[in-house]
C-alpha cells in the first residue's frame, strides 16, 4: 500500500524544524556562536551554583546554629569575641586595626562626660580642706582661642585652674572634644542612626571593620590629640573633685571607661595598637544581626558553628524571631551587675527585671522548647565592685528584702528567679546550664566554653538521634 506524504502547512512547527537553513553570513555566524557560548556559560554557572547550594545544604545539615541572646549592654558581643579569639583568632588579627577607632571613641566619649559632669555641677565636696565646692566660670574669648590653638588641645585651662580653687573647666563649643565624638560616632556608624536608642549611642552594622581598619585623617587627629593631652587626661582622672564625684554616683561614667582611663598612656601612644584586652572592653552597639561562623574541633569532628550576634535594644527585638526554627542552642547573657540600673528605652523598667521578661519569652517560646539553653549571669566582677561600694540591693529591688548584701547572697537570688522562670516553662524537661561570668576574663571565659561547647553538642547529639 503506498501512503501519500500529508501536506504540510508552511507554518508547521516540525516543517521550520526541518526547513534548511538560510544562508548565513560570517558575521551572523559568528554573533550566533557567541551567543551560544553565552548560553552554555550561563547554564553552567547556574549548575555549578545549584552543585554548591546542595553541598553546603547538605553540609549544614550537621551545623551547629547558636543565637547569643540577651538585652543591649549585656556582654554579647564580648562573649562573640571570646569565641573568635578562641577558634578564629586570625580572623580577630586581622581586623584589630579597626578597633582603635573605636578605642578612641571609647575614650573621647569618656573625658567628655567628665567635662561635661564638672560643668554642671555646682556643690561636689571633694574631699579636702582648701576645696570644698565646685564652682563654675565662663571661659573668655582668649582662653576659648587657646581651647582650639594650644598644644595641650582642651586641657590647659582647667589643667591650670586645677592647680588652685576654684576649679574652671572647658565647655565651650570650640573645644575639639566636643566635636570630635560625633564625627567618630558618624564613621563607626557610617551614618546610621537609631531613633529612641538614648544617650546618643553608635549603633553599627556587620562588617563596619572595613570602614576604618585603614588610617585616616580623622584617626590620625584624634591620636595626636591624645598623644599631646595624655598627661593632662590622667589628671583630670585622678583629680579629687573628680573622684569625689563617682563615689557619689553625680558622675556615672561608662563600665569601660575606667579601664581605658587606666591605661591611657599606653593607648596615648603614637604607635598604639589595641590590645586584645582592649578589643575585649571595647564598646560599641551591634544593629541588627551579625553572622560568625567558626570550624570547632569536637573529639576530633569538626563541626561548623554558625554564631548569630543580634541587637539587643528592645527595638531591635524583633529580628530575633526569623533565627528560631532551626536554632540547636541558645546562651543568654544577663548583666547581673544592673540591679541599679535602668533601660534607656524606658527609664521606669529596672534591667534586671527586663532580663527577666526576656528570659520569660524565651523559655515560653515553642518554637525554642527542644532549643539547648545555657545562661551567662554576667560582670560579676562589677558587682562585686558595687558591692564592696557599699551599694544596696535592696534600694533598689524591693523583693530582696533583708538578705545579706553580700555577693554570694545576691548571685544565688538572682540566679533563683531564673531558675524558676525556666521551671514553669519547661514542658519538655530541658537542662538549664548556669554560669557565673565575666566575659572580659579571657581564661576562665574559654574554661567556660569549653564546657558549653561539649554540653550543646551532646545535646545536638542526642536531639539528632545519633547517640
Amino acid at each position: 500500500m503506498i501512503r501519500t506524504p500529508s501536506i504540510r502547512s508552511q507554518d508547521d512547527p516540525l516543517s521550520i524544524a526541518i526547513r534548511p537553513p538560510p544562508t548565513e553570513t560570517e558575521t551572523d555566524r559568528q554573533v550566533r556562536l557567541q551567543q551560544e557560548a553565552e548560553a552554555r556559560r550561563i547554564s553552567e554557572q547556574i549548575d555549578e551554583e545549584l552543585r554548591i547550594e546542595r553541598e553546603k545544604l547538605k553540609r549544614s545539615k550537621g551545623d551547629v546554629k547558636l543565637l547569643l541572646l540577651g538585652q543591649a549592654e549585656s556582654g554579647k558581643s564580648t562573649l562573640q569575641k571570646q569565641f573568635q579569639l578562641m577558634y578564629s583568632p586570625a580572623s580577630l588579627d586581622s581586623e584589630r586595626m579597626s578597633w582603635r577607632t573605636v578605642v578612641y571613641f571609647n575614650v573621647v566619649r569618656s573625658v567628655k562626660k567628665i567635662l561635661v559632669t564638672l560643668d554642671a555641677w555646682d556643690d561636689i565636696d571633694d574631699g579636702s580642706d582648701s576645696q570644698s565646692t565646685l564652682e563654675r566660670q565662663e571661659l573668655s574669648q582668649d582662653d576659648a582661642f587657646l581651647v582650639g590653638t594650644s598644644r595641650t588641645s582642651f586641657a590647659a585651662p582647667w589643667l591650670q585652674a586645677l592647680q588652685s580653687p576654684p576649679l574652671r573647666i572647658c565647655a565651650t563649643a570650640s573645644c575639639p572634644w566636643w566635636n570630635i565624638e560625633p564625627q567618630l560616632a558618624d564613621r563607626l556608624s557610617g551614618g546610621i542612626s537609631v531613633s529612641g536608642s538614648g544617650r546618643g549611642e553608635v549603633y553599627v552594622r556587620s562588617g563596619w571593620q572595613a570602614r576604618t581598619i585603614y588610617t585616616n585623617t580623622l584617626v590620625d587627629l584624634v591620636a595626636t590629640m591624645l598623644d599631646q593631652s595624655c598627661e593632662d587626661i590622667t589628671t583630670l582622672w585622678e583629680h579629687p573633685v573628680v573622684r569625689a564625684l563617682i563615689s557619689k554616683r553625680k558622675l556615672k561614667l561608662d563600665e569601660w571607661s575606667e579601664f581605658f582611663l587606666n591605661n591611657i598612656a599606653r593607648i596615648s601612644a603614637r604607635d598604639y595598637i589595641p590590645s586584645t584586652d582592649d578589643i575585649l572592653h571595647a564598646r560599641i552597639q551591634t544593629m541588627g544581626v551579625a553572622e560568625h561562623i567558626f570550624d570547632v574541633d569536637i573529639h576530633g569532628r569538626s563541626v561548623s558553628w554558625h554564631l548569630y550576634d543580634v541587637g539587643g535594644a528592645r527595638g531591635q527585638r524583633h529580628s530575633w524571631v526569623p533565627y528560631f526554627d532551626d536554632a540547636n542552642a541558645i546562651i543568654f547573657v544577663c548583666p547581673i551587675s544592673a540591679f541599679d540600673q535602668y533601660l534607656e528605652e524606658d527609664p521606669r523598667t529596672n534591667r534586671i527585671d527586663d532580663s527577666l521578661q526576656l528570659f520569660t519569652q524565651i523559655c515560653s517560646n515553642q518554637l525554642l522548647k527542644k532549643v539547648h539553653l545555657v545562661l551567662f549571669l554576667n560582670k560579676t566582677d562589677i558587682l562585686k565592685k558595687k558591692l564592696e561600694r557599699g551599694l544596696l540591693v535592696s534600694k533598689y529591688i524591693l523583693s530582696y528584702g533583708d538578705r545579706l548584701n553580700e555577693y554570694e547572697s545576691v548571685v544565688q537570688y538572682f540566679r533563683s528567679h531564673f531558675l524558676q522562670v525556666h521551671r514553669r516553662n519547661n514542658e519538655n524537661r530541658r537542662v538549664l546550664y548556669t554560669h557565673m561570668t565575666n566575659v572580659t576574663d579571657t581564661r576562665a571565659t574559654q574554661s567556660i566554653i569549653g564546657n558549653v561547647r561539649d554540653s550543646i553538642f551532646r545535646g545536638y547529639l542526642q536531639s539528632a538521634a545519633l547517640v
